[in-house]
């Protein structure tokens, strides 16, 4: 891959001299910024006075043009102080993948004595202190101690662009491989690393590497240390192994190899408390932890997933340029991947995704079960959701009109698959979540519920003998299975993205919940048209019900949902994400409850008290109720 190579530092340290060396070195082109100034500048720092930002904002956008001119056909070597951080930013923008940054650093004796030996230069040493005042420490560049002698400096440079990845995957289950080849194709440079089992999984890195073309100059290891030993410093390392104590035990064997600031990427649905505790934990030992929910499954890992990171900002800006270039685009050509908010917030959005996930899986096969009971086969089902897709097209609706019409034989495929739902935990935390936060993402539980119920296959079979209940014929049209459809996944969105809402305001995570939504317009197992409306709603306001247009949309769409549901349970036909949908809006817009009732019986047998109606002051009280 081609990069800028930016020599920086203060004036005197020798940056010019370690740039054209380098450039002879490795035999590209070399700039002195310098050159660049306009003459205003130079003419002021001739008289001692020190450039301020605005003297220096046109000079580096200009150095940063050039950058990205020369990247496009060659790597290059330009040499500019750059010694603050707004400056390093200017100077990289648009090419902070293909910036690498090399740090010339001394004492103020040893550069002072340097620039009084310089002659003809408009740099004077009276300016120097104000350059040390004004340096900023990169995060991201590599040191470079400019008391070593030119050519090992040059040398030390060389070896690290020629032998080090910029980016290390750790683990090549099925996400990691994708990933791994969607880097390479991106041109980022990257190490690769599983581990072996002698006589049972060998040479899992190489092998994987020779398989795929574009991996040709990625760098296979099995060996932690000669893995992390790979990579440019500041380290950035992915981890795509299981969630759990698998995590915690990787990353205690890395520890070992790292330096202060390297940073860890865990890009597994790990639980969202987990990735709080280990960023403290890695936090005290100086390395930086982001929790990354990565969404789309093995296609979208290696097409563009969606990408939600959560932990420091600083340190996304240090692994954006990677997690960017490898997202899915949302329709405006920006990167389904955006800085979530602090600590566990990633994971947590990433969690939610997949409850809001698991309520659209099972409304689709609430949805199938009807149209299955009105007499349709599986192709006719196609068919219809097939028409949908004009009014509620989604990737949900896609697939599952792909698995309505796969055959097997003479039959469809669907009518042998058993009907037992597995799950992998996400809904189950979810499920936790809305519970511990007080919100009422009822949805999802059912969701999650409605799984469980179905793996009791058993006892289901004995009780449909016991209790004789069979669905019988449905009186549904199609236009009203589509409408309570509809309402149904306004509600459950709402659900989920309030969840998420209680969760910023009980962490303390700014989130910006539109961004959150347009993440999931595409590369996400969520992604849906309806995301993409919700963008400008959650600009307005969190709460989307109380936004107009969906108001009114379900005002339109509720006598459907009525008419579906209550012709479901008289004809014994079970939708609990569908009936949920429509008991949830109700009770939401009930503005005096039976909840009531509640608080008296709590306070009858608990003492717990209640607030009257007829007391403005909202004071809590208490009865002798016998």
């Amino acid at each position: 891959m081609n990069q800028v190579i930016y020599i920086m530092g203060v004036s005197g340290c020798g940056k010019s001299t370690i740039g054209n060396l380098l450039s002879e070195a490795l035999k590209i082109p070399f700039f002195d910024g310098d050159d660049f100034h306009p003459e205003a500048n130079v003419a002021k720092m001739s008289k001692g006075i020190p450039l301020n930002d605005e003297d220096r904002f046109g000079w580096l956008q200009t150095l940063n043009e050039l950058g990205k001119k020369q990247v496009e056909n060659n790597s290059c070597v330009i040499v500019c102080s750059g010694l603050k951080q707004m400056y390093r930013d200017i100077l990289s923008k648009g090419i902070e993948s293909k910036s690498m940054w090399v740090h010339l650093s001394g004492s103020f004796n040893q550069i002072e004595a340097r620039i009084n030996k310089r002659s003809g230069h408009f740099m004077s040493s009276a300016l120097l202190q104000s350059q040390f005042d004004t340096l900023e420490q990169p995060k991201d560049a590599l040191q470079i101690d400019i008391s070593l002698k030119p050519e090992d400096i040059v040398k030390k440079i060389v070896e690290e662009l020629k032998m080090k990845s910029e980016f290390g995957l750790f683990g090549l289950g099925v996400m990691g491989k994708s990933l791994s080849r969607n880097l390479a194709q991106k041109g980022f440079n990257i190490s690769i690393f599983n581990q072996e089992v002698k006589g049972f999984e060998e040479n899992v890195a190489i092998d994987f590497k020779n398989a795929h073309s574009e991996l040709e100059k990625s760098q296979p290891f099995s060996n932690v240390e000669a893995f992390v030993n790979s990579l440019q410093t500041p380290r950035r390392i992915m981890l795509m192994v299981n969630a759990g104590k698998i995590i915690d035990m990787v990353i205690d064997d890395l520890i070992p190899y790292l330096s202060d600031g390297d940073i860890l990427i865990d890009g597994g649905n790990s639980n969202y408390l987990k990735t709080k505790e280990r960023y403290d934990y890695l936090k005290s030992k100086n390395i930086n932890f982001i929790g990354v929910g990565v969404s789309g499954g093995e296609e979208g890992a290696l097409k563009g997933p969606s990408i939600m990171p959560g932990g420091n900002k600083e340190t996304y800006e240090l692994v954006k340029p990677y997690l960017e270039g490898i997202a899915a685009k949302d329709t405006n050509g920006l990167p389904c991947c955006t800085y979530v908010g602090e600590e566990g917030s990633g994971h947590f959005a990433k969690m939610v995704h997949n409850g809001i996930e698991y309520v659209e899986m099972q409304l689709l096969a609430e949805v199938y079960t009807i149209f299955k009971t009105m007499g349709r086969n599986p192709d006719e089902i196609a068919n219809i959701l097939e028409s949908w897709k004009s009014d509620v097209d989604s990737y949900l609706l896609g697939i599952t009109v792909d698995i309505l019409r796969k055959k097997d034989g003479d039959d469809w495929l669907i009518n042998k698959i058993v009907d037992k739902a597995g799950n992998k935990g996400t809904g189950n935390w979810t499920t936790i979540a809305t519970a511990q936060l007080g919100a009422p993402s009822t949805l999802i539980a059912s969701a999650l519920f409605a799984r469980y119920t179905s793996f009791y296959k058993e006892e289901r079979g004995n009780a449909n003998e016991n209790f004789g209940i069979s669905p019988s014929e449905l009186n549904l049209n199609s236009d009203d299975v589509l409408k309570a459809y509809q309402f149904a996944r306004i509600i459950n969105h709402y659900q989920g993205l309030k969840l998420i809402s209680e969760a910023g305001k009980a962490y303390n995570w700014t989130l910006n919940l539109s961004e959150i939504a347009r993440i999931w317009t595409n590369g996400c197992i969520i992604k849906s048209d309806f995301a993409e409306a919700l963008i400008p709603i959650l600009k307005e306001n969190d709460n989307i019900l109380i936004n107009q247009s969906i108001i009114s949309q379900l005002k339109e769409l509720k006598p459907s949902i009525n008419k579906v549901v209550a012709e479901c349970i008289l004809r014994e036909l079970p939708v609990a994400c569908l009936s949920e949908s429509v008991n949830f809006l109700n009770a939401y817009t009930t503005s005096n409850s039976s909840a009531n009732i509640i608080q008296a019986q709590r306070d009858y047998f608990g003492a717990h008290t209640y607030q009257r109606t007829d007391d403005p002051s909202g004071d809590f009280h208490h009865t002798n109720w016998n």
